[in-house]
């Protein structure tokens, strides 16, 4: 199972690289910066929230999971 933090950082890294997506895919169609950022922070705020809580709620779930066993021979 991991750690709160480990899907924090998870997290974290991946709205970097989907911010950057979503913003230069922005810019490119509508040649506006400004514009551009404010859709990219906003995708950011909302899908990072998103993300995190669907990351929780997955790690309580047991389905596809290999339990290891609590000793080796």
């Amino acid at each position: 199972m991991e750690t709160p933090q480990r899907s924090l950082l998870k997290a974290i890294s991946w709205r970097v690289c989907a911010t950057i997506i979503t913003t230069v895919l922005v810019w490119v169609l509508t040649g506006e910066t400004s514009f551009a950022a404010k859709v990219g922070l906003a995708d950011t705020a909302i899908k990072f929230m998103a993300y995190l809580g669907h990351e929780r709620a997955w790690n309580r779930i047991k389905f596809g999971r290999k339990v290891e066993p609590e000793y080796y021979i």
